[in-house]
């Protein structure tokens, strides 16, 4: 993965992480899904949302906002 990108979220929850990406994509904060969950067993590993350290503060406020 490049630099500058960093971990905002995690679940187990393939569906919430994807949630997540998609609300932070539609206010212009490029995100991205790192699936670490084994592939024969959803309930071990988590599935992440990285984005650019720049957009931090922003994904934050929209994140608490929309009560993710």
């Amino acid at each position: 993965m490049e630099k500058n990108w960093i971990k905002i979220f995690a679940s187990t929850d393939f569906y919430q992480s994807e949630i997540v990406k998609q609300v932070l994509c539609e206010h212009q904060i490029d995100a991205v899904l790192l699936n670490k969950q084994a592939s024969s067993h959803r309930d071990f590993g988590d599935v992440e949302v990285y984005i650019h350290q720049q957009d931090f503060s922003n994904a934050i406020e929209l994140m608490i906002l929309n009560q993710i």
